[in-house]
């Protein structure tokens, strides 16, 4: 780590490997290869490696940031550089007493949380082949643990352990499509707690601490033997069960039901989902085949077949199915709204799984939609009423305020300021009587962005509350404030230049996305919304340019293509069909296919025929119909 002059302490990219040599250790190695850019985000300069704000609180004890704004300088103090005891146990202060007391009177050594198991005793039951817990306590100890073993944004210096309430420090990240594949699997970085939500084992009371070490984080036992703790060695322990030879990584139960993705070059972390293998699933949505992490020689097609052989009736049966409604609805399928109404409202799902399922809704509303929504602002759950917020947030206003202004003074910080985030839009549609209402916790949201006013999203976040309010000389001073506390941050170029286009100041929405573009050259999103801007300035072959270069910045991108492929169709109908093409082979939704179809039944195209015949295969009669009949029109013609 490097210390800089105005406090701030930034990671250098390089690390000393120290594993075996054999293992291909002992050796320095870039932990980042993949940004060496001085605009990127994870640039070892930048605020993807700022210990302050990014790793202190995780990794030291008693931190305090300490970040002044005027001065865009941090003066971070911490108790210890590591993570000391009452990181996990709390203050020691009353542990110091009671050591002092002979009776001993008071509870947990006199320390404040309870880092004990909630099960006790686990129990066999003759239709069972893993053991259930007698009796489920409540504990602290995941919640402890979670505070650094997750991933999330925090937004107070709070104890959440204190109140038994994640959502007073920090806001959880959800299982978003940048987190996670649809089935729940790793994808990016998520510290394990969002994975262990999911989980059969969470749900029966297994902590941390029944297979972890809580000092070492090592395993309590042998890895091949820490599951059999629970499931029955009878069962699970034989060739029966896993189809490999004994001793061997097939064997382990590790291996299938906990695969590993390697993070920072060398860093493999387990998924603690505890997921059964599914080759025909993870073919069909693109997730991680399980199978062929051993298996790199064969396919999924092999897997699937494989143990479909083993397990005739497992591969189909149990299978949760909100992973191909999460994919679907990524890919643009609205008809898939009301499965995921079900999913939301289903105590078959982990209540991080229904949170996820409320937080697809906000683009798919309708009465099944609503429903859900409105009966999860009532759960018990945090995270449950957290994806309820998310849900609403495009809810028309009067129904909007019905729903979510309730949660205004829910126990939770995170509720509370989440729902002010979503009601803010409708402050000047409020009454005095509403806005006073929404006042104490906007006061509280505006609390939280303070908190983290050394990150860009802060002040963007700022900067909305002002537009909403109708003040937006205050909102540019915000976003400009943003500019200068992160000036990698795209979003705050790209929502001042909105907040330009509102005003219909476009020559200075244009020349912020330069400036922008300026700054972080790399960005699809700026090439995009420069191109719409000169779009709304007529300026037609410099917006086809900055189409073309948003597609080559951000390849992935369909929808990219697709307004590439629109902007072209009238001078360059053939590279149209190729960027919408293009955009179809990328999401594979139908909208963009329909548009390929109808794009080349105009240009009398030999290809139209065989596109009307793979859009019937996924999307409905009613959808076919116009453009078959257009088509025959124009053979007759």
């Amino acid at each position: 780590m490097v210390e800089f002059d105005d406090g701030r302490v930034q990671l250098i990219p390089f690390a000393w490997d120290s594993r075996a040599k054999a293992d291909g250790g002992q050796r320095w190695f870039h932990l980042y290869p993949q940004f060496t850019q001085k605009h990127q985000e994870f640039f070892w300069t930048n605020t993807g490696q700022n210990w302050n704000y990014m790793c202190a609180y995780c990794h030291s004890t008693n931190v305090k940031k300490n970040f002044d704004l005027k001065s865009n300088s941090y003066n971070t103090t911490f108790s210890e550089v590591n993570v000391g005891c009452e990181s996990c146990h709390g203050p020691a202060s009353n542990h110091i007493n009671w050591l002092k007391k002979p009776d001993n009177t008071i509870k947990f050594s006199g320390f404040e949380r309870d880092l004990t198991k909630s099960v006790t005793n686990w129990v066999s039951k003759p239709d069972r082949t893993t053991l259930t817990p007698e009796k489920i306590k409540h504990s602290q100890q995941t919640l402890t643990c979670a505070q650094c073993h997750s991933r999330h944004t925090q937004i107070s210096d709070e104890d959440p352990v204190k109140s038994n309430e994640f959502g007073d420090r920090y806001m959880l990240s959800l299982l978003t499509p940048q987190l996670y594949y649809p089935d729940g699997q790793i994808y990016d970085e998520n510290f394990v707690y969002g994975s262990f939500l999911q989980s059969e084992m969470h749900k029966n009371g297994v902590v941390c601490s029944n297979c972890h070490d809580p000092h070492s984080a090592k395993l309590t036992l042998p890895k091949e033997q820490v599951c059999l703790q629970c499931h029955q060695a009878e069962t699970y322990q034989n060739s029966e069960h896993h189809h490999h030879q004994e001793n061997s990584p097939g064997a382990q139960c590790i291996n299938c039901h906990m695969p590993e993705t390697i993070f920072m070059q060398i860093d493999g972390r387990r998924d603690h989902r505890r997921h059964i293998p599914r080759p025909a699933q993870s073919q069909q949505l693109g997730s991680p085949d399980v199978c062929l992490s051993c298996h790199q020689d064969k396919n999924s097609q092999w897997s699937e077949k494989i143990t479909k052989q083993w397990h005739p009736q497992t591969e189909e049966s149990n299978v949760k199915p909100f992973a191909p409604v999460f994919a679907a609805i990524e890919q643009g399928y609205s008809q898939a709204s009301t499965a995921l109404s079900q999913i939301a409202q289903s105590n078959d799902y982990a209540p991080i799984v229904r949170a996820s399922a409320l937080l697809r809704m906000n683009t798919l509303l309708d009465t099944n939609s609503l429903i859900a929504i409105a009966r999860a602002v009532k759960s018990a759950n945090t995270n449950i009423r957290l994806g309820a917020i998310n849900g609403a947030e495009n809810i028309a206003g009067a129904e909007r305020w019905r729903i979510i202004s309730p949660l205004l003074v829910d126990k939770a910080l995170v509720v509370r300021t989440e729902a002010t985030r979503v009601l803010m839009p409708l402050w000047q549609r409020l009454s005095l009587k509403q806005k006073q209402t929404l006042q104490p916790a906007l006061d509280e949201y505006l609390e939280v962005q303070a908190f983290n006013e050394d990150r860009g999203f802060s002040h963007n976040n700022k900067a909305y509350v002002f537009m909403s309010q109708g003040k937006l000389d205050y909102a540019e001073t915000a976003f400009k404030e943003g500019i200068r506390i992160e000036p990698f941050f795209a979003n705050t170029y790209l929502n001042l230049s909105e907040l330009y286009r509102r005003q219909q100041k476009e020559t200075a929405a244009i020349s912020e996305l330069k400036q922008g573009l300026k700054a972080i050259p790399d960005n699809g999103q700026l090439h995009y919304n420069l191109a719409l801007a000169y779009i709304r300035a007529k300026q037609t072959d410099k917006a086809i340019e900055f189409f073309k270069r948003a597609t080559e910045a951000s390849p992935e991108n369909a929808n990219f293509h697709y307004v590439y492929g629109l902007s072209l169709e009238k001078i360059q109908p053939e590279k149209a069909q190729l960027a919408i093409d293009k955009a179809f082979q990328i999401s594979d939704s139908p909208q963009y296919l329909y548009t390929l179809c109808e794009m080349q039944i105009k240009q009398k195209s030999f290809k139209a025929k065989q596109c009307l015949q793979k859009l019937r295969q996924i999307a409905p009669e009613n959808i076919i119909k116009q453009p078959e009949q257009q088509l025959n029109n124009k053979n007759k013609n």
